[in-house]
């Protein structure tokens, strides 16, 4: 009990709770400030180790063979990147539901959303097992050339265990985040890239397994992550949210499901766009190299992609867990900083990628002539990272309100009815390859979206959304799942 009642005062003591006009009368952006990197920091770092894993695991591959760098940046980019984005945005309902639920003071209920979570992942999991064993003709299909996608589609299998572990993984980080446990997250993550630079070593030179071992080594490492953060829940790390498994979690699983499907959209047009990107430049000329500078500068931008991710994670959970404890003005101020500071953080990154981009291009790539087209690249990277710097906090201000079926209704026309055909026209139809298909992209489906995200949340009714929150918490209560 003892344990129980320190865990239960230091939850009421949270800054996070505050009152209501804290942020209007002091105009608090100091206090703010501590209380949103409380989750980003550490955020960053787990999210920094956890993209990591990807990135070794590409450098490794880049120094076997140019085709061998192909086949697993399509893997990890696209195919890979197809389920895990689906699966990251279903669970993303967790920062919704965990969120508010945390503010409300609704603290046994976070176990049961994780455990339905769960479930409804691993369900879907296994709908999309298919996918894998048919990698292959899939890529033949988008233009990839026929060596790239043999490649990719013999490793592909090795990948499944991967897919199950997301699974898993996702819904137990939103869990802990939306308590405060990130420091747990970031632990677990900075010992989990130690274990994988260790067995990526062993597995591609000590054992020699190749393109095959360096994939698997992937697999090995997040299975590693979930297995110690579920021994760390169990075990007693979270006595008040979680209190063993319950019937309860097969409960309410339509509703649960219906919302996790329109999480899941919302995440998955955004994070497809780029890739599908990827897939187009297989139709271009000289289509290995295009491939592979792509890939790095995705993989650069995904790596820098972390912070303002951290910044998705922190207003989610800011703002959920102040429109849960009735404060909408709280939720409003707490919007303005993540987005503020997110935006101050990647115009750094922006300037550093034009003068480093030939340093950080060495980490991936031996090729001369794979470094020069990542140059020329360089500067519609750093834009992107610089539109990326707004509109994944802005996101996350979305889940942390509940906005997800209607966000993904913005991003489906703003990337894809307007976007997708821009960046089309000019690339191939005025010919100016992967930089006008990019530009295209960039131009006119990420920041046409970015400016109507910001049109809504700044004049969005939050006093509104603390109702909304407050009927959503009642709704998803233990007793009404009993009823």
């Amino acid at each position: 009990m003892g344990e129980r009642d320190n865990e239960a005062e230091s939850v009421e003591t949270v800054p996070l709770l505050r009152d209501h006009n804290t942020a209007e009368e002091g105009g608090e952006i100091w206090i703010e400030t501590k209380k949103l990197w409380r989750i980003v920091g550490p955020a960053i770092f787990t999210r920094v180790s956890t993209n990591s894993i990807v990135v070794v695991t590409q450098a490794f591959a880049g120094h076997l063979g140019e085709l061998e760098l192909a086949a697993i940046s399509i893997m990890i980019n696209v195919i890979i990147g197809f389920t895990f984005s689906l699966l990251l945005g279903m669970a993303s309902a967790l920062e919704t539901l965990c969120g508010q639920a945390f503010g409300a003071k609704k603290y046994d209920m976070l176990g049961v959303y994780m455990q339905r979570s769960w479930i409804i992942l691993f369900l879907c999991s296994i709908l999309l097992v298919p996918i894998f064993f048919f990698v292959t003709p899939i890529l033949k299909f988008f233009g990839q050339p026929d060596n790239v996608a043999e490649l990719s589609g013999n490793i592909a299998v090795w990948v499944i265990p991967l897919h199950f572990a997301f699974a898993f993984i996702l819904p137990i980080n939103r869990f802990l985040q939306c308590q405060l446990k990130n420091k747990v997250l970031a632990i677990t993550g900075g010992v989990t890239l130690v274990v994988h630079i260790f067995v990526c070593w062993l597995f591609v030179y000590g054992l020699k397994l190749g393109v095959i071992g360096t994939m698997t080594t992937i697999s090995v490492s997040w299975w590693l992550n979930v297995f110690i953060l579920f021994s760390y829940i169990v075990s007693g790390g979270c006595p008040l949210t979680w209190t063993g498994f319950s019937i309860e979690a097969f409960s309410g699983l339509w509703e649960f499901t219906k919302l996790s499907a329109s999480s899941g959209i919302m995440i998955c047009l955004e994070y497809w766009y780029y890739r599908i990107l990827i897939l187009m430049t297989g139709n271009l000329d000289n289509s290995k190299i295009a491939v592979d500078s792509l890939s790095i500068c995705m993989s650069v931008n995904g790596s820098e992609m972390m912070i303002p991710l951290a910044f998705f994670a922190g207003a989610g959970v800011r703002v959920a867990n102040e429109l849960g404890a009735g404060n909408g003005k709280g939720a409003k101020f707490a919007m303005i900083v993540s987005v503020t500071q997110s935006l101050i953080i990647g115009l750094i990154f922006s300037v550093l990628i034009i003068f480093l981009i030939d340093q950080i291009s060495w980490i991936f790539t031996s090729s001369e002539t794979v470094i020069k087209a990542v140059n020329d690249l360089s500067v519609l990277l750093a834009f992107t990272i610089l539109l990326n710097s707004i509109q994944p906090v802005l996101s996350g201000v979305a889940v942390g309100s509940g906005w997800q079926s209607f966000v993904a209704y913005i991003n489906l026309g703003c990337y894809y009815f307007i976007g997708l055909p821009i960046g089309l026209i000019i690339g191939w139809v005025f010919k100016f390859g992967i930089k006008g298909i990019w530009a295209g992209m960039i131009l006119g489906g990420t920041a046409i979206q970015t400016l109507i995200l910001i049109f809504i949340t700044m004049r969005c009714d939050w006093e509104k959304e603390v109702q909304k929150a407050h009927v959503r918490v009642k709704k998803w209560s233990a007793s009404d799942a009993r009823n």
